[in-house]
């Protein structure tokens, strides 16, 4: 058998990037973590962001992309789920500090007294605060991968580059590691790669003083052996640790060709660890699966987040996860709901075989959003709706099904006769087994019900169907909720109430009985779904969108 040696102390992998942003940090983390999971060591991560947002729960999703959503209710920074759909690490609030969290908390301290009197600094105060933060993951795992957001020269993250610095002298240089992450751009005229910007990155991380261990150089195809021998004499690092993190058509390719490069074997060796040989054939058989599906379907995503795809990235990844469980390749259609209109809704969404509407915030686009789902009840197009996309079909289906035409949220028209979506200002958290109150004039950041709740399903419904189970628990990230004083009106005009919360109070998914597939859920299924492990509801909705295709196809083949 292998050997393998378990560690008293946590190992840490820094990664940090450079030349420019949107180099792929991220998915090389949780790349890195995939690799030595398959190893047999047990991996967490951190995610430390320089921005001075307390967290990214309020922010643009046009500027961050989208929000990731923890079990233990965290709004964080979508890297984290690159970590949590590439391994079976589970992350919380831990594993996402902001330069605003940090301040926060030494500022509070300050207001406390803890400092004596002291004159408050960046160094040691704030760096301090930041090894604390680092440090909370020892013990948690073999290895610890924290990625420092941002791009080296930003003044804003060198607290952060300096922290990392201080603690290689803190836990020594066997169990700490630094990998740059750097470009290298191709120049078509030239007819060769220039290595200069990664040497540039590479100078100005040193000065600050760190020197890389492992430079990992995104480019559009593999290093040569002399351009790598290049980079590692200006770079001062090894040949061998000289990484090409290649191009890729499909994001679960990356292990593979990070494993083909030697990144994983680097990394024990310069960490001083014994493991058994990777088991990679999961990895192997999920791309391959991929790049030869049997089936296609397209499915129409109806949002107002579409010009930036990053604002739906689990959605994204879940829906293809969806496809790989029916052996399907998924195109998706991204439509922008402020360009719906009565006159363009059916031409806009002809030749869709599923209409996945999912969550947001504020009242652009969402005329769009409900004509896009009234055309897929009334064609019955298999629809998904998501937190405010299950929210819009239940107005949908108030106004044009129940009769209750001016039905609305109060987020859109706080004056509406048919609040059928309405501010809820107190709710069971089954987490802390406490009344959970909401006051209005608070500050937005923080006071949605967030965080995984548990949602009991009604038996021959779409939803128990899918999960194949009675209760489940699912992640929230909302202020609005389902108005049960219209639940009976709703219920006898045939919509179907299928999930709600243990005591019933909370209405959790909804459905539309009399329709080859329509549901809408007030979670986000998406921040659940992994490639290994696809989440059941998406599995379902494809599985519908191909049922009717084929029908469809079936009846223009007979006319």
């Amino acid at each position: 058998m292998p050997r393998r040696r378990r560690h008293s102390q946590t190992k840490f992998i820094f990664i940090t990037g450079g030349v420019l942003s949107s180099l792929g940090k991220g998915l090389a983390a949780a790349a890195i973590g995939a690799l030595l999971e398959s190893r047999g060591l047990r991996v967490t991560f951190q995610k430390l962001d320089p921005y001075i947002n307390v967290d990214p729960g309020t922010m643009n999703p046009f500027q961050h992309g989208e929000v990731f959503v923890t079990d233990d209710g965290a709004e964080t920074d979508l890297d984290l789920g690159h970590y949590e759909r590439f391994t079976s690490a589970k992350m919380g609030k831990k594993n996402n500090y902001t330069s605003g969290r940090i301040y926060f908390s030494v500022i509070t301290k300050e207001r406390r007294g803890d400092y004596l009197g002291g004159t408050v600094q960046i160094i040691p105060h704030v760096t301090d605060e930041i090894k604390a933060a680092i440090r909370q993951l020892s013990g948690e795992a073999d290895v610890a991968i924290v990625e420092i957001g941002g791009t080296v020269g930003d003044i804003e993250g060198l607290p952060f580059l300096e922290a990392i610095r201080q603690l290689r002298a803190d836990l020594g240089r066997e169990n700490t590691l630094y990998i740059h992450l750097t470009y290298i751009p191709y120049i078509r005229a030239a007819g060769e790669v220039k290595t200069k910007p990664t040497q540039h990155s590479v100078k100005e991380l040193r000065a600050i003083g760190i020197q890389p261990d492992i430079l990992m150089c995104r480019t559009e195809q593999f290093l040569t052996p002399e351009i790598k021998a290049k980079i590692a004499l200006f770079c001062n690092v090894d040949e061998d640790a000289v990484i090409t993190a290649k191009d890729v058509d499909c994001i679960y390719e990356i292990p593979l060709i990070f494993h083909k490069e030697g990144l994983d074997e680097k990394i024990l060796e310069l960490l001083n660890i014994w493991t058994r040989s990777p088991v990679l054939k999961n990895w192997e058989d999920l791309v391959y699966r991929l790049k030869h599906p049997q089936k296609r379907v397209r499915i129409a995503v109806v949002g107002k987040y579409v010009h930036l795809k990053d604002s739906y990235k689990s959605l994204h990844e879940a829906i293809v996860h969806g496809g790989m469980a029916n052996s399907a390749a998924v195109e998706i259609t991204y439509l922008d709901s402020e360009e719906l209109g009565s006159e363009n809704v059916g031409q806009r969404l002809n030749g869709c075989h599923g209409v996945l509407v999912p969550g947001g915030f504020g009242s652009r686009g969402i005329e769009g959003k409900i004509l896009a789902i009234n055309w897929a009840r009334e064609n019955k197009i298999p629809f998904f709706g998501i937190c405010l996309g299950m929210q819009l079909a239940v107005i949908e289906f108030a106004r044009n099904v129940a009769g209750l035409h001016e039905a609305n949220s109060t987020e859109f028209d706080p004056t509406t006769a048919y609040p059928v979506i309405y501010l809820m200002k107190e709710w069971f958290d089954y987490r802390t087994q406490q009344v959970v109150f909401r006051d209005e004039e608070v500050n937005k950041g923080g006071t949605m019900r967030l965080g995984a709740y548990p949602c009991r399903l009604t038996e021959g419904t779409f939803a128990h169907q899918a999960y194949s189970c009675s209760e489940i628990y699912e992640r929230h990230r909302h202020r609005y909720e389902f108005n049960n004083r219209f639940r009976e009106t709703l219920e006898k005009a045939g919509l179907r109430i299928s999930g709600t919360s243990p005591d019933g109070k909370l209405v959790e998914i909804i459905e539309v009985a009399d329709h080859p597939w329509f549901l809408g859920c007030q979670f986000h299924p998406e921040f659940k779904s992994k490639p290994m492990a696809p989440h059941p509801l998406f599995a379902a909705f494809i599985r519908a969108a191909l049922d009717y295709q084929k029908s469809k196809s079936a009846e223009e083949k007979a006319a």
